[in-house]
């Protein structure tokens, strides 16, 4: 089989219901490309029907695939999904597709040319947000703040759903990850740069879900104690 020119990644854990339309509108942005795809669901986990919902539409997508993973962990499916993807791009794409689909191409040649690393930014300039509470906007502002000072002080965003890897970097990047949760963004992003990898912000316009899977308080806790397990990572030369 030819190698895929792009490969996308949704890690899936009880998404029965946002991935049909999701899959749906991806399907029909990638039938308007000239170039070869794969779509790549990593379901880990579920208690719904997020594997039969895949199951059913692979009959009418005959470029998608599914990765079943009984570990939960957004970091491990994110993970698992990269190092089996085979594109020459390989896309992390959050399930509610909070960023239009569309926007897909800012992150590849020609419209992106000599990156190693893209990842989509709510936070630089030419990027908008549409509908998100206040409340949520500054926590995450708060997390950043952190994010600044124990790991990466030049990154504006580094928790947007919407990533692309060269595919010679996620073969280098991802086998060092070792979180599996929320934070892991923080890690493949401080471990691509210390590998000398370069990495761009590109503008987007992202809507806010009222459907969001991040619960502030419980995750806020879980990445602090993460950011400080990077940190001591980075001491023990892990990285």
């Amino acid at each position: 089989m030819k190698k895929p020119f792009l490969s996308i990644i949704i890690p899936a854990h009880n998404e029965q219901y946002r991935l049909p339309n999701s899959l749906e509108k991806i399907n029909k942005f990638l039938m308007k490309q000239r170039y070869l795809a794969e779509i790549i669901v990593v379901e880990n986990g579920s208690t719904d029907n997020t594997v039969g919902v895949v199951e059913n539409k692979q009959a009418d997508y005959k470029n998608l695939k599914l990765i079943k993973e009984q570990r939960r962990g957004k970091g491990l499916a994110v993970k698992i999904g990269m190092l089996a993807a085979k594109g020459q791009y390989r896309f992390l794409a959050d399930a509610d597709l909070s960023m239009p689909i569309e926007e897909i191409n800012k992150f590849l040649p020609p419209k992106l040319e000599s990156c190693d690393v893209a990842i989509g930014s709510r936070e630089v300039n030419g990027s908008k947000r549409y509908n998100e509470p206040y409340y949520r906007h500054l926590t995450g502002r708060v997390f950043n703040t952190m994010i600044h000072l124990l790991a990466l002080p030049d990154i504006q965003d580094t928790q947007c759903g919407f990533k692309c890897f060269r595919d010679n970097v996620a073969e280098a990047v991802f086998p060092l990850q070792t979180l599996d949760g929320m934070s892991f963004d923080v890690e493949v992003l401080l471990i691509a740069r210390r590998l000398g990898f370069s990495i761009q912000e590109i503008p987007i316009n992202w809507y806010f879900n009222a459907d969001s899977r991040v619960r502030l308080l419980k995750d806020s806790i879980q990445m602090t104690q993460d950011l400080i397990r990077i940190r001591q990572n980075i001491h023990r030369g892990i990285y």
